[in-house]
Order: structure tokens, then sequence, then C-alpha cells
């Protein structure tokens, strides 16, 4: 059965497509399936992960509006390991389309049924803004990992989206909660980031993975080669720890 976590947050560049696409190939150099589900109509995920957007037979778009399966969708990236449900501009017209059909919020979930066990893990990729896609990603979603920098904004952001979270845990999906928090873009240099990682773990507990993903100019180049750091440059300080939290996670799993 595949654990399906969101990659979210509600403030924007806080390296959430970084985060996923890095995982998702952090989770497949430890021998994980993956499946990597592109919300965002902009396509960075897509991209990221060495498909190419503008190419798309057929992307997330058709799968939310059941013309076509994820079976049919999803391209296996060569060169990431991983399985990508793609997104592109056409994206933007679902959250239009999907506002007067039924189940407009479950349409996801019912696709990723389909392919339960097909997949060790699915990891969606959502937009910043709270939107019908976020929503989908949501309801369809076990749990959620919340990746943020140690800045004071970031700790507002986060308020928002635990409000969100317990929104749709209690109205459409019970079985949402927060999977963990993700210290990324961390320069254990500055002293307010080291004073927020450490209010972080005095409130959040073992909510914090152990795991902290360090500021990373290879991390911030590989996106514009169209691969995850992890893939890129698999020596780089920043690839290392998205592999070594791809195992904290799988070893999280059967106490969650």
């Amino acid at each position: 059965m595949a654990k399906i976590f969101c990659v979210a947050n509600q403030k924007g560049g806080v390296g959430k497509t970084t985060s996923t696409v890095n995982l998702a190939a952090g989770l497949a150099k430890v021998g994980q399936r993956v499946l990597l589900v592109d919300l965002d109509p902009q396509g960075n995920a897509t991209m990221g992960s060495g498909v190419d957007k503008r190419q798309l037979e057929l992307s997330v778009y058709d799968v939310l509006l059941e013309s076509a399966s994820i079976h049919e969708a999803a391209i296996f990236s060569e060169k990431c390991g991983y399985h990508v449900l793609g997104a592109n501009r056409e994206l933007a017209g679902a959250e239009v389309e999907l506002v007067d059909l039924e189940r407009r919020d479950q349409r996801l979930k019912a696709a990723l049924e389909v392919v339960d066990n097909d997949f060790d893990f699915v990891l969606i990729d959502c937009p910043p803004s709270l939107s019908m896609l976020t929503l989908n990603g949501l309801c369809a979603a076990h749990g959620v990992i919340v990746p943020m920098q140690c800045e004071y904004f970031a700790l507002e952001g986060l308020t928002d989206l635990v409000n969100t979270i317990k929104q749709v845990h209690a109205n459409l999906n019970p079985d949402l909660k927060i999977i963990g928090l993700l210290r990324v873009m961390f320069d254990p240099r500055i002293t307010l980031q080291q004073q927020v990682s450490e209010q972080l773990k005095s409130h959040f507990g073992d909510k914090v993975f152990n795991t902290v993903i360090p500021r990373n100019v290879r991390l911030a180049e590989a996106p514009s080669y169209g691969l995850p750091g992890v893939v890129f440059d698999p020596s780089a300080k920043g690839s290392q720890a998205f592999v070594e939290f791809a195992k904290e996670l799988v070893q999280r799993i059967p106490t969650l």
C-alpha cells in the first residue's frame, strides 16, 4: 500500500518543489518505488524531474477530469528513477472546470486508489496557495511534509498551514496529519536560524525530522539542468542530506 504525502507550505519560496523532487530521487536511490504528482500549473517539479512539460501528451489535468488514468498519464523518468505525473499550464484551467463537477475535491484520491499497489511512496507537490488543486492533494494524502526555513515569517506561515490541515482533517480527510517538519536552506552560522530551529524542536518535538537540509549551491543549480540535485551531483552536501532524509522517512513509516 502506497504512502501518500503532500509536500506543502502556504508560504512561497521555501523550497517545496526542490524538496519534493530531491526526496523522490532520494527514495528511489534507497530502493523505493516512487510516483511524483505535480499539482502546480507552473510544472516546475515536472521539469526538475527530467520531463519536458511542453511535450506531455497526458498530464495530471487529464487525470483530474477523469479523461485518463494515472497508468496512462504517468511517465517514468529514466535519469531520476521514479514516475512523474506531470503538469503544465493546462492545469490552471482545471481550477475553473472542477468547480461545477461532482466529487471535485476527491478526484486525485480516486485516481491514486487504482495504483495503490504499484508504488511505495506517492509525493504530491502542491501549489503555495490554498486552491482546489491543493485541496485535491490534501484529500488524497495520508499526511503532510512541511519544508520550512528557520526564519520568523516561516513560523507565521506554519500557523496558517496547521489551521488548514485541521479544517481538512475535520471536514474532508480524517486520515490527514502532519508527518513532520523538514528544516531546509539551513545555515548554522546564523544565530536566528539556530534559535528558530530550537523553538521548532521544543514546540513540535519528534514531529521535526532529525535530518537538516543545508543551504547548498548545487541544489539550486540542478533545476536548470532538469534534474534533482541528488541526481545532478550526488556528492554535494545537500544531495547527501536528502538521501539521509529519505532513509529517515522510510524508517519512520512503521511508527506513523
